[in-house]
């Protein structure tokens, strides 16, 4: 028998894949496979990316002029190891801050357990069967379990969704249900900065409550998870209008902020009027697989991941480069928060490409962008005219996906040109610059976060 490397094996296409030549295509065979570009001159260089969370996580491999600098920018824990199961689980049954689940779900008879959505990359498949695991062994039964989604003011997650999120024999298993921030909800009553706070009615009947979320770093919050979860994941479109604008409008930059940080501090709040008993925190790699777990009380053990996180996540930043490559994997939803590192690497003149692999392109509905910043009536064509003018350097954006709801994306500088296919970008990139190039490739764009420290 053959042996082959992964490598060669790739190449030749795989099993299943016949004779794709690889070059800007996924490395996967599969329904989001398409024949990769035609060959370029020389021997290129190539470089590999992931792409489509939690739609197979699939590598795509691009490839660059032969003459062209390349640098890959890798944040700390790029390569961190992943958690067994065995792992994940002695993480919950070593909680900071509070006592065991095991000893919490003695005794419980309604439980909710809620994960946060198909925006955030969580990879809550790998952590949720080790939180059943514990509510089982103290006598909690799979019909007193239910699973919230804390979407806050995102769309619905439809059962496909959830399915992809927490694995399909799970969502099979349990009952589930959405949160609704319109409706269904319960007073609990106003923080110390007067926001009323109105919280999941189905978070609200339970006895015992538990948050599962990913911590990542956040412009107004910081870092994700811990409260987040609860403020804007279960409460009502009121108060997460409150907490981000009348709050976090009059905030300075709060990136890698949590504890002098006025909204993360109402998030908090909110978190132990709803009396969140046990929490989880998962820290992930570059592969979005979870190589941390903090458990126990929502913001101490919070506190705890994102001390680690801001070292794990820390990414150097090269600076005055010919072209920068941002990809929006893991949150390819919101894949113009990786446009900042474009922002911090790109000399006057430059180019940057967005990468967005990925079928659900960007978000989709969420009420609070419709409904509170655009209060008063805001049409598509008034959003059109506030596009911004056109950079002091290009911008491609580069996605197998590409439609008219993206290309018309506010957040898109006029000048902007688009791409279905590599050989595009390249070709664009070839033109812009004919001679050699310095190039800078942040390969997970939005979990990565300059070398900074927190603000303790």
């Amino acid at each position: 028998m053959s042996r082959f490397n992964r490598r060669s094996f790739l190449l030749q296409g795989g099993a299943g894949v016949a004779s794709a030549r690889l070059i800007g295509a996924a490395l996967a065979p599969g329904m989001f496979l398409r024949d990769g570009v035609a060959a370029q001159q020389g021997k290129p260089q190539q470089v590999v990316i992931p792409t489509h969370e939690m739609y197979g996580d699939l590598d795509e491999r691009i490839d660059l002029p032969a003459s062209w600098q390349v640098n890959v920018m890798n944040m700390a824990g790029h390569n961190a190891p992943v958690l067994t199961p065995e792992q994940i689980r002695k993480s919950i049954q070593t909680p900071i801050g509070t006592r065991p689940l095991s000893e919490l779900a003695a005794g419980k008879k309604r439980v909710v357990v809620s994960f946060d959505d198909m925006e955030r990359p969580t990879p809550i498949h790998e952590v949720l069967p080790q939180v059943i695991a514990e509510l089982n062994a103290a006598g909690v039964k799979d019909e007193n379990i239910l699973l919230l989604v804390s979407h806050g003011t995102h769309r619905a997650s439809s059962a496909e969704d959830v399915g992809r999120k927490i694995g399909k024999a799970m969502a099979q298993r349990f009952a589930w249900t959405n949160h609704n921030c319109i409706d269904n909800l319960k007073d609990v009553g106003e923080t110390s900065r007067k926001n009323r706070i109105k919280l999941s009615y189905h978070l609200m009947a339970a006895d015992l409550r538990i948050t599962v979320s990913g911590v990542r770093p956040h412009g107004r919050a910081g870092y994700g998870g811990g409260a987040k979860a609860v403020l804007p994941g279960l409460a009502s479109i009121d108060c997460i209008r409150y907490n981000h604008e009348t709050i976090g409008l009059s905030s300075n930059d709060n990136e890698l902020k949590i504890f002098h940080n006025a909204l993360r501090l109402d998030m908090e709040e909110v978190a132990r009027l709803g009396g969140i008993d046990f929490s989880l925190q998962v820290v992930y790699n570059s592969k979005r697989r979870t190589c941390a777990v903090f458990a126990g009380d929502i913001v101490e053990a919070h506190h705890a991941a994102c001390r680690m996180a801001n070292k794990h996540y820390r990414t150097p930043t090269f600076k005055n480069a010919d072209v920068v490559i941002a990809n929006g994997y893991p949150l390819n939803t919101q894949a113009t928060l990786a446009l900042a590192w474009v922002n911090r690497s790109v000399r006057e003149g430059g180019t940057g490409v967005l990468v967005m692999q990925h079928p659900m392109m960007m978000s989709g509905r969420n009420f609070w962008n419709e409904s509170v910043t655009f209060r008063g009536g805001r049409s598509y064509w008034d959003v059109q005219a506030t596009r911004p003018k056109a950079s002091t350097h290009g911008l491609i954006v580069y996605s197998q996906y590409m439609d008219k709801r993206t290309m018309d994306t506010p957040a898109f500088p006029v000048g902007t040109t688009f791409a279905k296919t590599w050989d595009q970008v390249v070709a664009q990139l070839r033109e812009r610059h004919k001679g050699d190039a310095r190039v800078a490739v942040y390969p997970y764009g939005p979990l990565q976060h300059p070398e900074e420290p927190l603000d303790e």
